[in-house]
């Protein structure tokens, strides 16, 4: 996979991430959550669409070949917020909380760092670009 595609795959990541945990600030307290905990509310079905969406992103964090421990710490966090979510009301604020899709967006990115520092610099370049258009 080039730089670009690279460069892309990151970009769903972090998207997908924030949207899963921090795309809603709370009004008054400034907390930000996700859709995570919102989807968990949904009896049953709620906390299995948010596990699957968290799949996709580790799914799509194994294309960057990440290390066995870095991939089995992703799992974890998934995993822990997916038996948590399923006790109610404790679940969805443990998932409120826990933010699993940040804290791996976060191995992802540090992993990126020490192997590919070069992704960062394409990113820049890009972002100066589009700045520069307008």
């Amino acid at each position: 996979m080039d730089a670009a595609k690279r460069l892309a795959t990151l970009n769903r990541i972090r998207k997908l991430s924030v949207l899963m945990d921090t795309s809603i600030r709370v009004p008054v307290f400034g907390f930000r959550i996700g859709l995570d905990p919102i989807i968990g509310l949904v009896p049953g079905a709620g906390d299995l669409i948010s596990t699957i969406f968290s799949a996709y992103i580790i799914f799509l964090a194994t294309r960057f070949r990440i290390p066995s421990k870095d991939l089995v710490e992703m799992i974890f966090n998934v995993g822990l917020e997916a038996v948590v979510g399923t006790v109610p009301l404790v679940g969805d604020l443990f998932d409120a909380f826990y933010k699993s899709n940040i804290r791996n967006l976060a191995i992802l990115e540090q992993h990126l760092m020490a192997v590919e520092p070069e992704l960062e610099e394409v990113r820049s370049e890009i972002s100066e670009s589009k700045v520069s258009r307008f």
